[in-house]
């Protein structure tokens, strides 16, 4: 139950977020990107919601569900704050149809792109282990 409360609050604080993000856009760097933030908040909160409202539906021991929590967490979170930072500096080296002139600092394009590949390993593997608790659960 307390995995299930920590996905509820983080999808519905990750959701109001891409909100606020979606207020922004005519103050960054890069306004589609922004966009891309905005969308990134909303759909990844949203993703945790409904997770978060099916979990009573997944089997997994302790260890995997601490484990899917945090892989997850860390993915939607990143995703958003990627986008965000991409949108407000310009980054383009990862995005190059949303961002095809960038103008970011060297520094900035690695911590983006850093992120990008980070929280694509974390949310395939988090969701990777979410379908195994599905599939084991007898509900």
């Amino acid at each position: 139950m307390v995995l299930q409360k920590r996905f509820l609050v983080l999808g519905a604080a990750l959701f109001l977020i891409g909100l606020i993000t979606g207020l922004l856009p005519g103050v960054m760097s890069n306004p589609r990107m922004g966009l891309s933030a905005h969308m990134q908040g909303l759909t990844n909160g949203m993703f945790l919601l409904a997770l978060g409202a099916a979990w009573s539906h997944v089997s997994l021991t302790p260890k995997w569900a601490g484990a899917a929590f945090w892989l997850l967490a860390f993915g939607t979170v990143a995703n958003w704050l990627a986008t965000s930072l991409a949108a407000f500096w310009g980054t383009g080296r990862m995005t190059p149809i949303i961002s095809p002139d960038p103008t970011a600092a060297g520094w900035q394009e690695a911590l983006v792109s850093s992120l990008l590949l980070a929280l694509t390993v974390a949310m395939l593997t988090g969701t990777i282990i979410v379908l195994a608790g599905f599939i084991r659960s007898k509900q």
